[in-house]
């Protein structure tokens, strides 16, 4: 395959396949996209649907689960399909469910077609990466890089103020109708552009049916009981039964695949050193990445009161950094050992998340930004080298699988962080708030400076016990800063995961000491 690859995708790169490359990334920007405008918007469709609240999240958690099974299979399908009809294929599924997603009148339709959504999305990030590595020479493997990376990470950015700005404008239909007209356009473009290679269907004959069976409940029973633990409990006896599913499936799922002849993801790529570092560390910058998108809107909503528009607008400063530095970071991708940009890039991501975990409940956009600045320039440098790190020394015929197995590490780490995220956040609040309660009785100011209590009445009180109605009036300011210090802890338990991911960088070899040489 190696061979045809080279064949088929000449150097230089034409201008035709570096086009088609684009309508992939936006594929790739659409699919990461529609989970963030969704979520800002979910009371909206609540509402329009009569969906019971206890219900209401299932719009996502279909979309997430289908979109984690399917990031493995990437590599399978793309072996039969090839990457040109890969993509175009799901991209036109995706475009479709949008479409049926819009034209919705029930709950349960929609959920059908937010599975159907999930699965075609969850293919487009893989090929995206892999495309990096198929059809471009090494010279031009960090600036692909880069610009696939800004769009995936500049998605969760930009969701909640577009999200906002649609729900508040037009509709909630609007959410998905926003992908019609780039899908098509994507699709017919990619057609046209992308390099041709053959379809391979002789290859579904030797589709492991089990294999897929047990990796679809592995996958899809660890993403409900990741969701449910927070509020359950983790030893509450339905999230630990999907827990031993999950670890019963997973564990056939891997003896099947290592003993297949053909199996639909290659786990032997976990025996390469530099790409199971790369995926360790794709792991934690998971961790991060989801983890800092979604406590910084929880903090905004819930601490500060702002509207969806008005969280999109403080987030931006991420994004921007993140264009900023993009092609600084090409440049030193090329020019230092990407061991020490890993380095640097983790190093000043966990710096930015340290620093968003001294928070006070009087913290808005001034307080936010030079956090935000710090993960905005130290994601770009993430991003480029664990995929180098991962992929960039693989041969072509491997690099399918590889990217699957590479994103879907990326996923899994952001949905276990937000399920770690919220645990700390059930449990710790309560506890902040009997503790801030208490110092509070006690007469402590700096606490209640903490809180927001105004200071001339809190002096002013009679000493002993709070009574009945100074605890009422005091009771929402308590509730926020105790949410307030929980969230702080929650980056800081980030923080300390993204540091500990340095320990992974001594390990990384050789091959990864220069992007030229590694070519």
């Amino acid at each position: 395959m190696s061979n045809t690859l080279e064949q088929n995708f000449p150097i230089p790169v034409a201008i035709s396949t570096s086009i088609g490359f684009g309508m992939m990334c936006i594929g790739m920007f659409m699919a990461i996209l529609d989970v963030q405008i969704v979520a800002t918007s979910l009371p909206t469709i609540q509402g329009a649907l009569a969906i019971p609240p206890d219900q209401m999240s299932w719009v996502q958690t279909a979309y997430l689960i289908a979109e984690v099974i399917a990031i493995p299979l990437t590599g399978f399908l793309t072996r039969v399909l090839s990457m040109r009809w890969l993509f175009v294929a799901a991209i036109a599924v995706f475009t479709l469910a949008s479409l049926g997603c819009a034209a919705s009148g029930s709950f349960a339709a929609l959920v059908a077609w937010r599975v159907l959504q999930g699965f075609a999305g969850g293919t487009l990030i893989p090929a995206v990466f892999s495309a990096v590595f198929l059809l471009f020479p090494a010279q031009r493997q960090g600036l692909a890089t880069t610009f696939a990376g800004v769009l995936a990470v500049l998605a969760p950015t930009v969701g909640p103020i577009v999200g906002g700005w649609i729900t508040e404008t037009y509709s909630w239909h609007w959410l998905f109708l926003i992908n019609v007209i780039p899908g098509i356009i994507s699709a017919v473009l990619a057609a046209m552009l992308l390099p041709k290679e053959p379809m391979r269907l002789v290859e579904l004959r030797t589709l492991d049916i089990p294999s897929l069976t047990l990796l679809a409940v592995a996958l899809g029973a660890l993403e409900i009981a990741l969701k449910e633990a927070p509020k359950r409990g983790w030893e509450s006896g339905y999230v630990l039964g999907l827990l031993a599913v999950s670890f019963a499936s997973s564990a056939g799922f891997v003896s099947r695949s290592l003993k297949a002849s053909l199996p639909i993801v290659n786990l032997h790529t976990f025996g390469d050193r530099s790409f199971t570092i790369g995926c360790t560390l794709s792991f934690v910058l998971g961790i991060g990445l989801f983890g800092s998108v979604y406590l910084m809107p929880v903090f905004l909503a819930f601490v500060r009161d702002h509207n969806a528009l008005e969280i999109g607008k403080v987030m931006l400063a991420t994004g921007v950094a993140q264009l900023l530095i993009a092609p600084i970071a090409v440049a030193l991708e090329q020019r230092l050992d990407a061991r020490l940009l890993t380095a640097a890039g983790f190093g000043l991501f966990a710096l930015g998340l340290g620093l968003s975990g001294l928070q006070t409940p009087q913290t808005d956009f001034d307080g936010m930004f030079w956090p935000q600045i710090i993960r905005g320039l130290a994601i770009m440098l993430c991003l480029l080298s664990t995929t180098r790190l991962a992929l960039g020394h693989l041969e072509a015929s491997r690099v399918p699988d590889a990217s699957g197995l590479f994103n879907l590490m990326r996923n899994l780490g952001g949905a276990i962080g937000l399920a770690l995220i919220d645990t700390v956040i059930y449990t710790r609040s309560p506890v902040h708030g009997a503790a801030i309660m208490d110092r509070l009785q006690a007469g402590d100011i700096d606490t209640a400076k903490f809180v927001g209590v105004p200071l001339d009445l809190y002096a002013a009180r009679a000493a002993g016990a709070l009574d009945g109605g100074t605890r009422a009036m005091l009771q929402p300011l308590v509730e926020k800063a105790a949410l307030v210090l929980a969230i702080n802890e929650a980056w800081a338990m980030i923080a300390v995961l993204t540091v500990a991911a340095l320990l992974c960088v001594p390990f990384a070899g050789a091959s990864l000491a220069r992007p030229s040489a590694a070519a």
